[in-house]
């Protein structure tokens, strides 16, 4: 990755836009979505921006750039017409490990402001790490398109009764199901209808319901060639839900990156063309984990005694057909 995502905590920030026009204004929108925390420095500013500065009651250093002001700021956006001028607060900031952001010129960046879609508190943010904002925008509008705007409504929803839920649903990949079954069913569809007591009141019901521990099981995955847009839905699935992933060096690496991210993952390094690692993988099932194997290409996998004599659950998937 050339840029590394990260989401700031907004409490923490404290930013300086150096500029008074309109792309200063678009800076100081987004910003004021996240803290007022917002310094202005420049000797004249648009109508936007001092409408925004007396309803927000921002600081405004009524004078162009200065060096010295930076004290105590951690995000510094340059946002000038003048090259020159939005160097010279690159060349300041970043020696200070100041967050820089130079308007239209990456080069003086330390980090760059991704397309956003909000549907506070959830946020999505997209990036093409400046190779290609068409690309980024037309991701968007799809995106945008599919995502509902009470996604925001779920998100809270979920955060409100996450300390309940896990009291109630003991393991993880349990937990998972359980809200996975929440969010895409009428529970999660009267929250967007706006009926929060309905919901609530069938969530309530719901974990009181005794919920069985979570059964681990084995799902050997055939990757055949590796291309991961030849991920069935089923196979992708599956990985998003593992607890553990085997795969050797002949998987394409790609692919590991559609498991999930806190999954343990078990690079074996001897092929499993020669050598299926049948009893680590039964071990961890065995404790109630999901336990995914990946496999490279699509052979007939051999018979093993001690999975055959085990009660645990195996399935096999063949991605691509």
């Amino acid at each position: 990755m050339k840029y590394f995502p990260v989401f700031l905590d907004a409490k923490n920030i404290s930013a300086m836009v150096v500029g008074g026009g309109e792309v200063a204004t678009r800076k100081i929108e987004l910003l004021l979505k996240a803290t007022t925390h917002i310094t202005i420095m420049s000797e004249t500013v648009c109508v936007s921006i001092e409408r925004l500065i007396n309803l927000h009651q921002l600081t405004w250093l009524a004078h162009n750039y200065e060096q010295g002001h930076l004290t105590n700021i951690n995000l510094v956006i340059a946002a000038t017409d003048n090259a020159l001028i939005n160097e010279a607060i690159s060349k300041e900031a970043i020696p200070l490990n100041i967050l820089t952001n130079v308007v239209d010129q990456p080069e003086l960046c330390t980090y760059i402001t991704p397309a956003i879609i909000d549907r506070s508190p959830m946020l999505i943010a997209l990036s093409s790490s400046g190779s290609s904002p068409i690309l980024v925008r037309m991701l968007r509008e799809q995106i945008e398109k599919t995502l509902p705007q009470g996604y925001g409504k779920l998100a809270d929803f979920s955060y409100k009764f996450r300390d309940h839920v896990k009291a109630r649903v003991k393991g993880l990949r349990n937990r998972r199901s359980f809200w996975e079954s929440i969010l895409k069913g009428p529970i999660g569809q009267a929250v967007l209808d706006g009926d929060q007591q309905k919901a609530e009141q069938q969530l309530i019901a719901s974990i009181k319901q005794e919920i069985a521990p979570p059964s681990g099981e084995i799902i050997f995955i055939h990757t055949k060639n590796g291309n991961p847009d030849n991920l069935t839905l089923n196979a992708h699935r599956a990985m998003q839900f593992a607890d553990a992933v085997f795969y050797d060096e002949d998987v394409n690496n790609e692919l590991i990156e559609y498991v999930r991210r806190d999954a343990e993952k078990f690079l074996q390094t001897i092929s499993s063309s020669i050598l299926i690692n049948y009893q680590h993988a039964i071990e961890l099932a065995a404790q109630g984990q999901k336990v995914i194997y990946l496999l490279n290409g699509n052979e007939v996998l051999p018979k093993n005694a001690a999975l055959a004599d085990s009660d645990i659950a195996t399935q096999v998937i063949i991605s691509g057909e």
